[in-house]
């Protein structure tokens, strides 16, 4: 179900709490630390579940935990079950995000220096392996003393945070990556130190043990590295925001943080600046560059009356303007907020790594346990079977399954909202590669959404006169066709209108200076075969008529252009096989004419705002359906449909009602985000395979003594950087043409 059906939901500013209008339940954001695999995320989700009234979401790529808070349940009751499994978890606030950067630079740099001590004291064991080809009884051995001091210190100083995770994970009733870590290297050290200690006559292993905790250390550093540009689209969109701003007061102009501006301040943009805040333009003239929000190069050109957007950025002109939007109101804070989500929600396609990650490791544990014990009855050698069992509990470290889906989520969003795209759930965005039928909106979505009267056919009453009494009816309706009338008569005086009524889909009556009016559709007042009418809607035209007792006084024609770019977006998305069916509440004859020059075959004329959702649900018959609208009016058709798509820049109606919200508004974004919905699932799927096939080919291999730990070791780290590294290819994708 669509967001437009469940209520819009609102940001507290300065926390992690978005409230929901459709009920008692409130969504809250934590992060998460101590998350090392994808079996950490899954215990933690399993854990939080249980819980009454709680219902959470835990992204271990962004180490965020999205939960529902339902009943008696609060805040206090996930930190606390979070850290009854192992982990802690701290309310999300508009500063955590600097806290989060800071922790994880100062951890990263920390990590490096343990990172080359690992190295130091690792490589004089590891030299050792260069010679076992040779004769394995006269290669030079480092004394086993020795090796037992420089192995220690990586076993258990810098490898103390594989068994603190193991440690909490166990205590928590479940395992993770840590757990075949700790598990492994602690038997190959302990048997190694055994035969050291009591001069036993076999080989030692404590080079393997050494060697693994490294490349495991090495494998999370380039993984951290890697994922921090993941989050780069958020990173990016939040320094775009000034941190001033130049306001009126007392008819002087003040510096003030962005953050104290207020809806109704006087602020000014000069030549070359960014726009602090959403706002509407007083006076001046200017272009202001609206790339950073909506992918689109070409300047825009900003007058008196038209709306201005947080962190675009002006050109030659000053631009005197009145705050409309501060602080989580912004067009710009309510992308970061989306794409946020996107990237913490999971796609479907995600599940069955969830369900895998939950079983994996203890599965690799009896494994490992029937490798130990079938080499030791078959070679009777316990340490060959000790060798083999460690190197099985290596190569299955899950870390790969779990970054699969997300990584490749967090940058597909983003590069997503750098074109103008935003995606509210990802499960929206999976199906929507394969969208089959694409049911779209007339005006404001094929067409500019700016109607304007065209025509004014005078029939018992002078056009002047029509217009003065079309427009008085027309005060108090918020339609399209109704503005369209209000703006052609703006010069006029007009009278105030007594006993209102609108009837949707249909027109307006009420009086006017004593005389009482109907304004709507022919068909709605009897004139849906005049001669005048048809010949208006054969040419594109949509007709309303004036009427007083039956008489019909007037025909206004009012005319919406269609978008340059609806003709080709049309072409585009028929080229994908789909099929384009257009749903209007026009009359038949102009919804031919608007068709014809979209390049559309099939329309539906005459519905009304009610019955699209109807016309949605029939058309599922045909495949999976989309729905493509221009606001909160079109909410219920956007609801019916399996995928909704919301078009036109800064309407806060259309983001919050839409699974994909296209800021420009261009219908050709439908087709780029089609094509991103496929880049983005294409790279979960190469994901996906990467991490199966080390787990499927490297545990047969490690089990039956193919692979020596150390080498699992390497392969199990590059694992996982193999997959965060292909999902950084996804920084690649460019809307089409651009």
């Amino acid at each position: 179900m669509n967001a437009a059906a469940g209520g819009a939901m609102e940001v507290t500013p300065g926390t992690g709490t978005m409230e929901t209008t459709a009920g008692t339940s409130r969504v809250v954001e934590f992060a998460i630390a101590g998350m090392t695999c994808a079996a950490c995320s899954a215990r933690l989700e399993k854990v939080l579940n249980r819980q009454p009234g709680i219902q959470a979401n835990v992204n271990l790529a962004a180490e965020r935990a999205r939960v529902r808070l339902a009943g008696e349940a609060d805040e206090g009751a996930v930190i606390a079950a979070v850290a009854r499994a192992g982990f802690a978890a701290s309310l999300v606030d508009k500063d955590t995000r600097a806290r989060e950067k800071a922790r994880r630079a100062a951890d990263y740099q920390r990590e490096i220096r343990r990172f080359w001590i690992a190295v130091a004291l690792t490589l004089p064991l590891v030299g050792q392996m260069f010679f076992m080809f040779g004769d394995a009884h006269h290669h030079p051995e480092l004394p086993r003393w020795l090796q037992l001091a420089l192995a220690t210190p990586v076993q258990f100083w810098i490898g103390w945070r594989f068994y603190d995770g193991a440690y909490k994970a166990l205590r928590g009733g479940g395992a993770n990556m840590d757990v075949l870590v700790a598990l492994g290297t602690s038997m190959a050290w302990g048997f190694s130190a055994a035969v050291t200690l009591l001069g036993l006559d076999q080989h030692v292993y404590f080079e393997g043990g050494a060697a693994v905790i490294t490349l495991v250390l090495l494998g999370k550093l380039l993984e951290a590295r890697a994922k921090a540009r993941t989050s780069e689209a958020i990173e990016s969109l939040i320094r775009l925001q000034p941190k001033t701003a130049r306001i009126e007061r007392d008819g002087q102009w003040v510096e003030i943080a962005v953050d104290a501006l207020m809806p109704g301040d006087i602020f000014m943009v000069r030549p070359g600046e960014s726009v602090p805040v959403d706002g509407e333009v007083v006076d001046g003239a200017s272009s202001v560059n609206e790339a950073m929000l909506t992918g689109e190069s070409m300047p825009v050109g900003k007058a008196a009356g038209d709306k201005v957007f947080a962190a675009t950025a002006n050109g030659q002109g000053a631009l005197r303007c009145r705050a409309t939007g501060v602080g989580e109101q912004t067009l710009l804070a309510a992308i970061i907020r989306l794409v946020g989500e996107a990237q913490g929600s999971k796609a479907p396609v995600q599940r069955l790594a969830d369900q895998i990650s939950a079983v994996f490791v203890p599965v690799v544990c009896v494994i490992a346990l029937a490798t130990f014990a079938g080499w030791w009855l078959y070679a009777g050698d316990f340490a060959e079977a000790l060798v083999n069992a460690v190197a099985v509990l290596v190569i299955a470290c899950p870390c790969a399954l779990g970054l699969a889906t997300p990584t490749a989520i967090m940058v597909g969003t983003g590069q997503g909202a750098r074109a103008g795209i935003l995606v509210k759930n990802v499960e929206a965005l999976e199906r929507a590669e394969k969208i089959a039928v694409l049911a779209l909106d007339k005006t404001g979505t094929l067409t500019r959404g700016e109607p304007q009267v065209t025509d004014i056919v005078s029939l018992a009453l002078d056009a002047d006169q029509a217009l003065r009494l079309a427009a008085a009816l027309e005060q108090g309706s918020e339609h399209p066709l109704a503005r369209a009338v209000l703006a052609r008569a703006v010069a006029v005086d007009l009278s105030k209108v007594a006993n209102f009524t609108a009837t949707p889909g249909q027109g307006v009556a009420g009086e006017v200076d004593g005389r009482s009016l109907r304004l709507g559709a022919p068909e709605w007042l009897g004139m849906a075969n005049d001669p005048a009418v048809l010949r208006l809607q054969q040419a594109g035209k949509t007709v309303v008529v004036l009427e007083e007792a039956g008489t019909a006084l007037a025909l206004l024609a009012i005319a919406d252009a269609l978008r340059p770019t609806s003709r080709v977006a049309v072409e585009r998305l028929r080229a994908r096989g789909i099929r384009v069916v257009m749903l209007t509440g026009d009359n038949a004859a102009t919804a031919a004419a608007i068709a014809h020059e979209a390049g559309i075959d099939e329309f539906r004329a005459g519905i009304l705002p009610g019955a699209k959702a109807a016309a949605v649900a029939e058309l599922k018959s045909g495949g999976l359906v989309a729905m493509v609208g221009d606001g909160i009016n079109d909410a219920p058709a956007l609801a019916a449909a399996d995928v909704s798509f919301a078009i036109g820049a800064g309407s806060d109606a259309a983001v919050e009602a839409a699974d994909l919200t296209l800021i420009r508004s261009d219908l050709c974004g439908v087709d780029d985000a089609i094509e991103l919905s496929r880049a983005t699932l294409g790279k979960i799927r190469q994901n996906l395979f990467f991490a199966f096939i080390y787990n499927v080919l490297g545990i047969p291999l490690a089990a039956f003594g193919m692979l020596n730990p150390v080498v699992a070791g390497a392969a199990m780290a590059m694992s996982s950087v193999s997959v965060v590294s292909n999902s950084l290819l996804l920084k690649r994708w460019r809307p089409q043409g651009r």
